[in-house]
């Protein structure tokens, strides 16, 4: 019996989310293709840009963020900067990130011009003679409101305005089946060197799994069947991460029965929260007009683009046109499909579909 001030855990912080883990296995070569892609950094000269892409849970973020770890302890004339666009959507909100990293004071969130920020960003590294690498993690979410190729065109071109600046940009995009396009104008000058990180296989994932548990848990919390058990829902999801977010809430429901080691029923438990965590991560970055929208498509399941409208705008008041551009955001986020059923004037009326269960988009959107 576990007493009531002891725990199960050695180091928890293993299990969080953001944790960058000394130990990274299994992406030796994506590693290495991007040291290759930032090493010219290290002698004054401009970076080559890369497209890092992937499923989710593959160690795309991970891994860029140790390269970048790794290249600070041997040059000082490179800022690394990187900027979450889940959180930060717009070109304003990222640059204002990366003004953030070279000065350390957060600009004023309003009344400030983009322009007037972003020459400040650009006076700060030529004045300072340093050479910037920003890595645009989750890019996706730039799509969605159309801001991608306004910031890429803004970093990538900045050195025909500004001679002597040197900017390179790693953009990290998860493959969920979508693919995205950048302006021929960005094209010509992004040129990117791509780094693929497919799936995990079943044992890649073993191994990570067993390093996790090693030094978040003290010795034999976690049984051999335990940790299978864990391994066969990565494997099934594809996305390391419910794997580790797995491990943290089937150690809690074990502390909860004051037991000294985990069970196989609290990984059953703890598995139908952390199955939804890319869906709740999803749904978190929505505005409070997306949730309401997702949630009338969640409680109605299959309705028309019409009847819908109808019951949005009587609960926001916002126009057709926004509640357009919404649909075509979750779409292109895999939220819902928005398909034409055939019927209705020349075949033209939209069924509006969740593509998860409407109980489990509901059970996010309480959280």
């Amino acid at each position: 019996m576990l007493l009531w001030d002891e725990t199960l855990f050695r180091n928890g912080e293993v299990l969080e989310l953001d944790h960058v883990p000394e130990y990274f296995a299994h992406r030796d070569p994506q590693m290495q293709a991007l040291k290759f892609s930032l090493r010219p950094a290290m002698r004054g000269m401009r970076p080559v840009n890369c497209l890092v892409k992937g499923p989710p849970g593959t160690g795309k973020t991970t891994a860029v963020l140790k390269v970048f770890s790794e290249m600070k302890e041997h040059t000082s004339n490179v800022v690394f900067s990187k900027v979450n666009c889940q959180m930060d959507c717009t070109r304003f909100a990222v640059v204002s990130r990366i003004y953030e990293k070279l000065v350390n004071i957060k600009p004023p969130s309003s009344g400030v011009a983009f322009s007037k920020l972003f020459d400040k960003v650009i006076k700060q590294l030529v004045d300072s003679n340093k050479i910037l690498v920003v890595a645009l993690d989750d890019i996706n979410y730039l799509f969605h409101e159309g801001h991608a190729d306004e910031v890429m065109y803004s970093l990538l071109r900045a050195h025909e305005q500004y001679p002597g600046v040197k900017i390179a940009v790693i953009a990290i995009i998860s493959d969920i089946g979508i693919s995205h396009h950048f302006d021929p104008r960005v094209g010509s000058v992004f040129l990117p060197e791509e780094i693929v990180f497919p799936r995990y296989d079943a044992g890649e994932i073993r191994d990570i799994v067993k390093n996790r548990v090693k030094h978040a848990f003290y010795q034999d919390v976690v049984p051999d069947d335990v940790l299978e058990r864990v391994v066969e829902y990565v494997d099934l999801t594809g996305d390391l991460r419910v794997g580790i977010d797995l491990l943290r809430r089937s150690g809690l429901n074990a502390e909860r029965r004051a037991s000294r080691t985990i069970s196989v029923e609290d990984v059953e438990k703890a598995y139908d929260a952390s199955r939804l965590i890319y869906l709740c991560r999803s749904i978190r970055s929505l505005s409070d007009h997306e949730k309401t929208l997702l949630e009338l498509i969640a409680r109605e399941k299959d309705t028309q683009a019409g009847e819908l409208y109808k019951s949005f705008h009587e609960l926001t008041g916002l126009g057709y046109t926004r509640f357009y551009e919404i649909i075509g955001k979750m779409s292109a986020s895999q939220l819902l499909d928005a398909d034409f059923s055939g019927k209705g004037m020349r075949g033209r009326t939209r069924v509006i579909k969740p593509r998860y269960e409407p109980q489990d988009i509901l059970k996010c959107l309480e959280h």
